[in-house]
């Protein structure tokens, strides 16, 4: 019976979770792009995520983190094999609060889409130059007024087979215009989460370098992209 009672009780402090986490979603405009960071909703962001994580059994192992500045806010590039990509990166990173560019349809997610647009995420229309040039503008703003950092993927989409696919450069004129440096996220193994959960463990890799901010604002974004591939296909071949 004892067992029964601690597990009764696991159940239900689990639903009372659920349920203030919905109540709270309830106080987010769905459709409004927030341009002030909120502590509480990233405090809810951070810590669901890492339950998730924990629940999930996913180990994230990295490199080079110690090379990340922590006297700044910097643009975060990588390549894109998941939907887990940006929900690990946000939590490694969260002291750089990150606010990742993201597709629409991720603001569709139960809880998680209302919370990001607390924290400052922001989609991009990558059709329409004059659009994707406002987020690349409100982009620059926020790392410059010090509310959040910024997370792209330049492929713009996941890549299925592993390979990067071509890039968006325009994304790394955030960099340029705000003038901080660039951290390269090369991720690998988020691909194999939805085929190991929950019974294995999944082990996540997240090897990193970072382009300081005076060589960025030195070349062409065309430029960069080539640097920032061949940095992430050095990393991820090894």
């Amino acid at each position: 019976m004892i067992v029964i009672y601690i597990l009764a009780g696991i159940v239900a402090l689990f639903l009372a979770y659920v349920l203030f986490l919905f109540v709270c979603s309830l106080f987010v405009n769905p459709k409004k792009e927030y341009e002030e960071n909120s502590r509480f909703y990233r405090f809810l962001l951070n810590s669901a995520t890492a339950g998730a994580l924990k629940i999930l059994r996913i180990k994230i192992h990295t490199t080079g983190l110690e090379n990340v500045p922590t006297d700044v806010l910097p643009l975060f590039v990588g390549n894109h094999r998941s939907n887990f990509d940006p929900i690990i990166q946000w939590l490694v990173f969260k002291e750089w609060k990150p606010a990742f560019i993201s597709k629409a349809s991720n603001f569709k997610v139960p809880f998680f889409g209302r919370f990001i647009r607390k924290c400052c995420f922001m989609t991009i229309d990558r059709e329409n130059p004059r659009k994707a040039l406002v987020t690349i503008n409100k982009a620059t703003k926020l790392i410059q007024k010090g509310e959040v950092s910024i997370g792209v993927y330049p492929e713009g989409k996941r890549s299925k087979s592993g390979e990067l696919l071509p890039f968006h450069n325009g994304v790394f004129r955030i960099a340029q215009k705000a003038n901080v440096p660039i951290v390269v996220m090369a991720i690998s193994g988020t691909e194999k989460i939805h085929k190991r959960t929950p019974f294995r463990k999944t082990d996540i890799y997240l090897d990193l370098e970072v382009i300081p901010a005076d060589e960025v604002k030195q070349i062409k974004t065309d430029e960069i992209g080539d640097r920032v591939r061949a940095m992430l296909e050095n990393r991820l071949k090894n």
